[in-house]
């Protein structure tokens, strides 16, 4: 079997596996949009083939930053309908994803959307089941499942309580300070851990060069939250992907934290990217064990409409 990156003549090729399943949604037609926008690659999209110049069998695909140096997220794995074993689908994708990491030298978590009551449907339980056996063998041992909320226009747009005063802030150092101070004890379970790996200097630094380089949201929507005397409070990060405006990151300060500050800053971030980006609708992550911060959602109007279970490499 070979395991390789694409080239721009493999795209006739792999296109036709690109055929959405319960655990996979990614399409052609979305794959050649991120294609235009450099978040997938050729180099960065792998086949397995029996042989030179044969179909391919299965495909993964990883994400990109613009500009990033190395993938970022794997958003889909995919096998041939003609491989119709569950054992074969499971070892052909896990050898697949071995022979990646062993090329970029890491191994980026997976990223599955999944429908809400996905843990409901056996159609979803045994299209994830296989794809989250090869990724453990591949090295991607650790799982977290997170909420997808979305908010549209006729949930309303929250008004200001003026308990808060928000203001822009060009100073990069500030929001490193900012995300550097609430990495302490949050309920971000991403965040927590890298913080606990790289440090929470390092952590904060890179989490403000992501927001800042790695997305296309407009550094001006930024602010930082104060009391009406000017002692902070927290942040938020608004910003957007290639889909939609997204929440980004907000965070509260542990000395303010339970006093409702969260929704407030989620409520400005909400009317800043109505405003600014004349969003239709946003859309916002959390992780299914902060319950905090998905009743706050809950409250400003914000649905729940899908999950994200994202496996990944344990640090270290």
């Amino acid at each position: 079997m070979l395991f390789r990156p694409t080239v721009e003549a493999d795209l006739d090729g792999f296109l036709p596996l690109l055929v959405p399943d319960p655990a996979g949604a990614l399409t052609a037609d979305t794959y050649l949009a991120r294609l235009a926008t450099g978040e997938y690659r050729p180099g960065r999209t792998w086949i397995a083939q029996d042989a030179p110049g044969a179909a391919p069998l299965a495909l993964a695909v990883w994400w990109s930053g613009p500009g990033a140096d190395r993938p970022g997220a794997l958003d889909a794995v995919l096998v041939r309908d003609s491989v119709r074993s569950v054992a074969e689908r499971t070892a052909l994708a896990a050898e697949l994803l071995t022979a990646a990491h062993a090329a970029y030298g890491h191994a980026p978590a997976h990223h599955l959307f999944l429908p809400e009551d996905w843990h409901d449907r056996p159609d979803v339980l045994a299209a994830v089941a296989w794809r989250r056996e090869a990724a453990g063998r591949a090295g991607l041992t650790d799982a977290l499942e997170r909420l997808r909320h979305e908010w549209t226009p006729g949930a309303g747009l929250p008004a200001p309580s003026g308990r808060l005063r928000f203001r822009p802030e060009p100073d990069d150092e500030v929001f490193v300070d900012l995300f550097r101070r609430v990495l302490s004890d949050t309920l971000d379970a991403t965040s927590r851990t890298a913080a606990a790996h790289l440090g929470t200097e390092a952590q904060a630094r890179a989490d403000v060069a992501f927001y800042r380089d790695g997305m296309p949201g407009d550094r001006g929507w930024w602010r930082t939250a104060h009391t009406p005397d000017g002692e902070p409070v927290g942040f938020t990060v608004p910003s957007r992907n290639s889909a939609s405006p997204v929440v980004g990151y907000l965070g509260v300060l542990p000395e303010h934290r339970g006093r409702g500050h969260a929704e407030e800053i989620l409520a400005e971030t909400t009317r800043i990217l109505a405003a600014e980006a004349a969003a239709e609708h946003v859309r916002a992550d959390t992780d299914l064990a902060n319950t905090p911060m998905a009743a706050a959602f809950g409250r400003l109007g914000y649905r729940t409409t899908a999950r994200r279970l994202v496996l990944s490499a344990p640090p270290g």
